[in-house]
């Protein structure tokens, strides 16, 4: 079944079918009407590939990301996959392991655009892109970029309200433990941790950083048990960091949040249900993905737009594992 035989059944011509195929508004109603008619009866499918070089299109947006190993980012991949969908492009993703030159999405032939989600290799992306000249957009980036646009969330918030909802529970031995200091989320997670007891007139009990873990954060929970050193509440930047606190907490038999407060970071899939429920900070991943299409889109239509940050205010979720300080 082709374009002629989709013609031949509607008694219009190839030229109005193809018309109607890619949504030209010059057709009238009714000779559309017939056309879909036709289309339906033969159930007709047009090739997909020859309507992209027809427009000048692909239809394939791509998406640049670390891992899969966090449901921040499956949240945000779920969120910009249905949106895309209902705006009539398909989602390719690829995993930045290897040589930018090498990702298999940055091939002007081969995607509409580009989403970069957490992007490891930022600047020589950006390089990479421009060149190819692709339109892009940076999601949870680490650098400001004067001529693209990205969607933030302002961890600088996170990490105040963190420490100040401990601040609040009586808390004066407050520790921060925080992922590779590398992220600028991680620097501005303790950019709100530090301000926020300057603001009570404390200082910080102790400041680590680790990988994104739960055995890096066991491993500092540990020493510090050895050490001597534990202070009543922990701010981790992270919820694995935070999960593996506890585990090395309950191992030594001291209780969260009876003994110490714990406080995480990201509301992964399954911190509310172990116990206790982790007090955390969730990120806005839906609001976030969405923008992100949005602005994308926005560049590949060729509309002018200010490359701007958009910053998302984080939401601060009080469960289990933070409770008033204990007097002793």
């Amino acid at each position: 079944m082709n374009i002629h035989d989709v013609a031949k059944k509607s008694g219009l011509s190839v030229v109005t079918v193809s018309r109607v195929l890619n949504n030209s508004p010059s057709v009238r109603e009714v000779n559309r009407q017939k056309v879909l008619k036709a289309i339906e009866e033969l159930n007709y499918q047009p090739n997909s590939a020859a309507r992209s070089l027809v427009r000048g299109k692909t239809g394939v947006i791509g998406m640049s990301i670390t891992n899969f190993n966090d449901s921040f980012y499956d949240r945000v991949i779920r969120v910009v996959n249905r949106k895309l969908a209902e705006q009539g492009y398909f989602l390719a993703l690829s995993i930045a392991e290897n040589e930018v030159e090498d990702n298999f999405l940055f091939q002007r032939d081969r995607v509409d655009g580009i989403i970069l989600l957490s992007p490891l290799r930022e600047n020589e992306y950006v390089v990479e892109l421009k060149r190819k000249n692709i339109p892009f957009v940076l999601l949870d980036n680490q650098f400001q970029h004067e001529d693209v646009p990205s969607v933030v969330v302002d961890n600088y918030q996170g990490g105040y309200e963190a420490t100040k909802h401990l601040i609040d529970l009586g808390h004066t031995q407050i520790a921060h433990i925080g992922g590779p200091s590398v992220f600028l989320s991680v620097e501005e997670r303790k950019r709100g941790y530090v301000q926020a007891l300057n603001e009570a007139g404390l200082t910080p009990f102790g400041m680590e950083f680790c990988g994104f873990t739960v055995s890096s954060g066991y491993e500092v929970a540990k020493r510090w048990i050895r050490e001597d050193k534990l202070p009543t509440a922990i701010f981790s930047g992270d919820d694995f960091i935070a999960l593996g606190v506890v585990q090395a907490l309950r191992e030594e038999g001291i209780l969260v949040p009876h003994d110490i407060s714990v406080v995480g970071f990201d509301d992964q899939q399954f911190v509310g249900e172990f116990f206790p429920r982790l007090t955390t900070v969730r990120q806005p991943e839906a609001q976030m993905g969405s923008i992100g299409v949005d602005l994308l889109l926005q560049l590949i239509n060729g509309e002018v737009m200010p490359a701007a940050v958009t910053k998302l205010a984080p939401q601060f979720l009080v469960r289990e594992s933070t409770a008033p300080v204990r007097q002793t």
